[in-house]
Parts: C-alpha cells; sequence; structure tokens
C-alpha cells in the first residue's frame, strides 16, 4: 500500500468511527471539501502533513494518534 493509499483509508477508518461524512469532516476542519475528497479519492499526490493535522484538529486527536495505525505498516513508495 502505498502512502497515499493509507492516509485516504485512514481518513476513511476515521469518520466511520466518528460516524461523520467526509464533508462535515472538511468543514470541521476549515478544509475545502474538494481538497479532502482529493486526499481521499487519490487525486492528490502527496496530502500535506498541514492537511493530515487540521483533519486531526477537527477529531480532537493528535497526528501521532492519526499514524499510529496498522494501515502506515508495510508501506511502499510506489505511486
Amino acid at each position: 500500500m502505498t502512502i497515499k493509499e493509507a492516509i485516504s483509508k485512514r481518513i476513511l477508518q476515521l469518520c466511520d468511527e466518528n460516524n461523520i461524512t467526509i464533508n462535515r469532516l472538511a468543514n470541521l476542519a476549515g478544509l475545502t471539501q474538494s481538497t479532502l475528497n482529493d486526499v481521499v479519492h487519490g487525486k492528490s499526490r502527496n496530502p500535506t502533513i498541514k492537511t493530515i493535522y487540521y483533519v486531526c484538529f477537527a477529531l480532537g486527536i493528535e497526528l501521532k494518534d492519526f499514524f499510529d495505525s496498522d494501515l502506515f505498516s508495510d508501506l511502499s513508495d510506489n505511486d
């Protein structure tokens, strides 16, 4: 799995756990819906740590909690 795939799956996982939509998360995070959709749907080649930080802030978690997932094990660098 690539890093961007893991980030996408982790965002979807956290939305599911918190019972919110991507659109709601974007609003809470102060991001445009298109920005978050691009990350989730793989259109963003390199999601920034700042975007992930805003997602974490909106969910009330720390960056370390975002990356504390098996999704980030055995990553490949292929796009």
